[in-house]
C-alpha cells in the first residue's frame, strides 16, 4: 500500500507543479485560497488541508510508532538499537550541513530542520520499484529509521515551530490529555471518547499557539493498544489501536498526503532567477537532504558495526547501506510541512525552500535509485516471506 501512496504522492505533486506553470496557474491559486468553512471558520483550503487534515496524518503517524514501541521493531532493543543511532545521526548531519551554510542569517535559520526527515512513502514506493531484489532487512530498516525520523520531527515541530504560546488553552489541553489518559488507564477500548476528546483538543491546541498536529500526536499515544505482546490474531480481532491505524492508512495515503502534496508542491517557475536557485537557503536544503542524510545515517551504521553494537540486516552491505541512506533523502512531505511553518510570513524564502525540499529529494531519489539499480543482485540473495 506505501508503495502505491508513494507513486500517487508523485503523480499529486507533478500535477501541482503543472498547474502552476501553466495557464491554469491562476485557477490553481485560487483552488488553493478558496474558503472552506463560514464565519470564524471560513479558512483557505490550504488552512484546511495543513491544520485539519495534517493532524489526521499526524495521528496515523503517532499510532504506528506506539504499535512499534509497544510490539513492533522498536519493542526490540537490539533491534532498536541501529535504526535510533541511524535517524538520529541522519537528522543531525543534514542540519549541521544547514546551518554551516546559513549560519549569521536569522531569516534563513528558521528552516534548519527542513532537510531532516524522511518520507516513508516516497521512499518505499521508490523502494518497490526495485521489486524482490530489495532485501527485506533493507525494507524494515528504513521504515524504522523513517519511524523515529518522524518521531524526531514531532519533537522539532513542539518545540521550535510553536509561538505566542496561550497559557490557558494550553491548561486546556492538559486537561483534556489528562482525561484520555485516566481513560486508557481504566482499560477503555471504545474509540469513539478518544476521537471525541482528540477533536477538543485539536481546538485547545490550535488556539494555544502550539502547532495543531501535536494534538493528533498526543491522540494517538492515548489510544490504546491492549496486548502488548501482539498476540491477538488479527485475522479475528484488532486492538483498539490497529482497527484505528488500519481505518486510516487508506484516507491518509490516498487521500490526505496527495492533496497536500497538491496544495502545498505547486511551485511557480515564471518568477525565480538564478540567484534564487543559487541561494544559501535551498542549496542547504539539497545538500542536507542529498548528502547529509547518507553520510549521517552510513556513518553511523559503520560506526557502529565497527564497535560491535550492532551489524549490518541480513542481505545488506556497505554499498546497499549507502543506496538505502541515499532513499533516506526523499524529505518531501515532511520537509514540505516544516518549510510551511518556518516561513509561514516569509513568501520568497517558503518559494526556496520549498525548491530545495523538491530539487533535493527528485536528486535523492534519482541517485538512490540509480545506485541500488546497480549494486543489488539481480537476484534476491536473502528468501522474502
Amino acid at each position: 500500500m506505501q508503495s502505491a501512496s508513494g507513486v500517487l504522492l508523485i503523480a499529486a505533486s507533478i500535477l501541482a507543479m503543472i498547474a502552476a506553470n501553466s495557464s491554469l496557474a491562476e485557477t490553481y491559486v485560487a483552488l488553493r485560497d478558496t474558503p472552506v468553512g463560514s464565519g470564524t471558520w471560513a479558512k483557505s483550503l490550504h488552512w484546511w488541508v495543513n491544520d485539519v487534515l495534517m493532524v489526521i496524518f499526524f495521528l496515523l503517524v503517532s499510532l504506528e510508532i506506539k504499535r512499534e514501541v509497544v510490539s513492533g521493531q522498536l519493542s526490540d532493543r537490539d533491534q532498536l538499537m541501529l535504526p535510533v543511532v541511524c535517524a538520529f545521526a541522519g537528522v543531525a548531519v543534514p542540519a549541521l550541513l544547514f546551518t554551516a551554510l546559513n549560519y549569521g542569517n536569522p531569516e534563513t535559520m528558521r528552516g534548519w530542520a527542513i532537510p531532516t526527515a524522511t518520507d516513508i512513502a516516497f521512499a518505499l514506493g521508490v523502494l518497490g520499484l526495485l521489486g524482490k531484489r530489495v532485501p527485506l532487512g533493507m525494507t524494515l530498516l528504513l521504515s524504522t529509521i523513517a519511524v523515529v525520523d518522524d518521531l524526531i520531527a514531532i519533537v522539532i515541530i513542539a518545540f521550535f515551530y510553536s509561538q505566542g504560546l496561550h497559557w490557558g488553552m494550553l491548561l486546556g489541553a492538559a486537561v483534556v490529555a489528562l482525561i484520555m489518559l485516566a481513560l486508557n488507564r481504566r482499560k477503555v477500548t471504545s474509540l469513539v471518547p478518544y476521537l471525541l476528546l482528540g477533536v477538543l483538543l485539536w481546538f485547545f491546541v490550535l488556539k494555544s499557539g502550539v502547532h495543531a498536529t501535536v494534538a493528533g500526536v498526543i491522540t494517538g499515544l492515548m489510544i490504546p493498544h491492549v496486548d502488548k505482546t501482539n498476540a491477538i490474531d488479527d485475522a479475528v480481532e484488532h486492538s483498539p489501536l490497529e482497527t484505528l491505524e488500519h481505518a486510516l492508512h487508506p484516507w491518509v495515503g490516498f487521500g490526505i498526503l496527495p492533496l497536500f502534496a497538491f496544495v502545498n508542491a505547486g511551485l511557480a517557475l515564471a518568477g525565480l532567477r538564478a540567484e534564487h536557485l543559487m541561494a544559501l537557503l535551498p542549496a542547504g536544503i539539497s545538500l542536507g537532504l542529498v548528502l547529509g542524510k547518507p553520510v549521517g545515517i552510513v556513518g553511523a551504521a559503520m560506526a557502529m558495526r565497527a564497535l560491535g553494537f550492532a551489524r549490518f540486516p541480513q542481505g545488506m552491505d556497505l554499498r546497499s547501506m549507502l543506496g538505502m541512506g541515499m532513499l533516506c533523502g526523499i524529505g518531501f512531505t515532511m520537509s514540505l510541512f516544516v518549510s510551511s511553518l518556518a516561513f509561514a510570513q516569509q513568501p520568497l524564502e517558503f518559494t526556496e525552500s520549498v525548491l530545495g525540499v523538491l530539487g533535493g529529494s527528485l536528486v535523492a531519489a534519482v541517485l538512490g535509485m540509480l545506485w541500488l539499480s546497480w549494486t543489488l543482485p539481480k537476484t534476491p540473495t536473502v528468501a522474502r516471506p
